[in-house]
């Protein structure tokens, strides 16, 4: 808990920049007594909206409720969505930087009854209309990137970020010196490579590694962290395996899996974005991938024993560590 308390210090004083698709999480909550007479559904009697952000934007959050500050890059149009994602990023003192685009800004609706998930909707544009020139992203975010302690690139498959845009992002980080990272989607088929730490799921890592999952054989994790490091080059690799914690890999070999950290799991959504968030500010202030997964691993057991899009503050991780022990 001490050596948290430590590393805490050293996250407050950190910059992070995050470049990708932001988005607004939009939440109703309500209760479902009787079936409506129109359909087989349930009626929803809505209690109460709440937004907050999400995709990268909830990464972006994360970062500033841990301590650091933060600028976050991504496609938010001038509509109410926008406004209001951006005030909700603005209110936690998170810069942002617009980037160019012609679609309208991303809301994913998700319905809660009696603390369950209903159905999600979502409102997003066709991929092209977030999509920026490499050009204008380095005349956009050079200074931020220069700036930065770390960059993070958080992919939801939206279309910002692109094969040119990671190339020149990757180019301008390495010679500013920066940490880089990127949390992948590998449906998409990103290009990318020599970066310092990637975080894919158990079904993405699958993916990265061109391997067909079998229900029926253990997770090949030398194979797969062997592949993913002989294709993408990433110094190193953290796969988030859910209940089955966290496996660590530095330069293609295999180091140690992380058991999780979670009492009780509610609600798993932006999880993912906790995980990410935390692992870099971690490195970012200089802790070994060892310490720094179980420092993200303990901020992930915080936010998944949440309800919703949710973020983890260092007095919430401390207590938690410290009732853990």
């Amino acid at each position: 808990m001490k050596s948290f308390a430590t590393l805490l210090k050293k996250i407050s004083k950190l910059r992070i920049l995050v470049i990708g698709d932001v988005m607004l999480d939009h939440y109703i909550w309500g209760d479902a007594t009787r079936i409506s007479p129109e359909a087989p559904v349930p009626v929803v009697d809505i209690a109460k909206d709440t937004w907050t952000a999400g995709g990268a934007a909830n990464v972006a959050l994360n970062i500033a409720s841990l301590g650091a500050q933060c600028t976050v890059a991504g496609f938010v149009a001038d509509d109410e969505a926008g406004r209001k994602l951006t005030a909700i990023l603005n209110e936690r003192g998170i810069t942002t930087l617009p980037t160019p685009g012609t679609g309208s800004t991303i809301v994913k609706t998700r319905v809660l009854v009696q603390h369950q998930q209903l159905c999600r909707l979502d409102r997003e544009s066709a991929p092209a209309a977030y999509q920026f020139s490499a050009k204008s992203a380095e005349t956009l975010l050079h200074d931020a990137v220069t700036a930065a302690d770390a960059v993070i690139l958080s992919d939801y498959a939206k279309g910002i970020l692109t094969d040119e845009l990671v190339a020149k992002i990757t180019k301008l980080a390495r010679a500013a010196g920066k940490f880089i990272a990127l949390d992948p989607k590998p449906k998409r088929k990103l290009k990318f490579r020599d970066l310092d730490l990637i975080t894919p799921n158990r079904r993405e890592s699958y993916e990265l590694a061109a391997i067909e999952p079998d229900p029926h054989t253990p997770y090949p994790a030398e194979e797969i962290c062997r592949r993913i490091h002989r294709t993408h080059a990433t110094r190193n690799l953290v796969v988030t395996m859910g209940e089955d914690g966290m496996l660590l890999s530095a330069n293609g070999k295999v180091t140690r899996t992380i058991p999780t950290a979670a009492r009780e799991v509610f609600d798993v959504s932006g999880a993912g974005d906790t995980a990410l968030a935390s692992l870099v500010l971690a490195l970012a202030a200089g802790a070994k991938l060892e310490h720094a997964a179980h420092f993200s691993n303990a901020a992930s057991g915080v936010v998944v024993g949440k309800l919703g899009t949710a973020t983890v503050t260092p007095e919430e991780l401390l207590a938690y560590v410290a009732h853990a022990n």
